[in-house]
């Protein structure tokens, strides 16, 4: 029998390999520019520092200053005790509270303002906002600031999506509504679940001036949870941020840095 020629049979094996490759081009382009196209837009609603989809707060404006932020509250089980805690250093903070939860503890809502605190919208529920629709996200935010105004009489001004997690109708719904704007945060303490207090002093440590600071006084799935550790880091950090020179500031206070186009 005849053979064929060996090298004719690799080089048209070699063409036809490569001819797939030129028409499979576009399809792959296609697909890196989806799969590229979804990591922005990933990006853009998880990170802290991302502002595709509107501008955010993330810093007080004033390398003297901190802003520390409670988020999930109010909770009765730690929520007294950080007061007390706040008040002993003449700490003012903002804590950014759950409607659910205001409807429970109202009283200890209206102690939080009370006490010279500044109160933000944390939603009705603590959904994550991504997804949801204009008007569920308008639902969430009208439920959380009603809850609000019942118990403090107090508007919140300002609202901090849960998770982080924002939606490209986010901060248009803000704005809207007359809202300070949407507050994220340059430092987290990483405190939402139980853990050792020496952890969340170790990343407390990053926190220097103009940062607002990102911790947790409550649970969104449970009332009563246990962030005993939260207060014991401030414990731990409050009189050495005082002795280092730092100044403690609300959002409201900050507001007047956000209108002077500093941050």
């Amino acid at each position: 029998m005849k053979q064929g020629n060996p090298i004719g049979w690799h080089f048209a094996r070699g063409n036809a390999k490569l001819s797939g490759m030129v028409h499979a081009f576009p399809a792959l382009c296609a697909t890196a520019g989806v799969i590229g196209a979804s990591a922005t837009f990933a990006w853009g609603t998880v990170s802290p520092s991302a502002q595709l989809f509107g501008p955010t707060i993330r810093r007080t404006g004033d390398p003297s200053t901190i802003a520390l932020t409670f988020d999930d509250g109010p909770n009765p089980a730690v929520t007294p005790s950080l007061l007390d805690l706040l008040d002993r250093h003449r700490v003012q903070a903002t804590f950014f509270l759950i409607g659910a939860w205001v409807r429970r503890e109202g009283s200890l809502a209206k102690d939080i303002s009370d006490r010279g605190h500044a109160v933000g919208n944390h939603t009705e529920s603590h959904p994550a906002l991504t997804l949801l629709s204009p008007g569920r996200i308008a639902e969430e935010l009208d439920r959380c600031d009603e809850a609000i105004e019942s118990a403090t009489a107090q508007e919140s001004r300002w609202m901090r999506p849960p998770f982080g997690y924002r939606s490209v109708v986010l901060d248009r719904i803000v704005r809207r509504r007359g809202g300070g704007g949407v507050v994220m945060w340059s430092v987290s303490a990483r405190d939402w679940k139980l853990q050792r207090v020496d952890r969340v002093i170790e990343r407390l440590r990053r926190a220097q001036g103009g940062d607002i600071v990102l911790l947790h006084d409550g649970d969104h799935r449970v009332m009563n949870s246990d962030r005993g550790h939260t207060v014991a880091a401030l414990e731990h950090w409050l009189p050495r941020w005082k002795d280092a020179g730092i100044r403690f500031v609300t959002l409201d206070q900050v507001q007047q840095h956000v209108q002077s186009g500093k941050i």
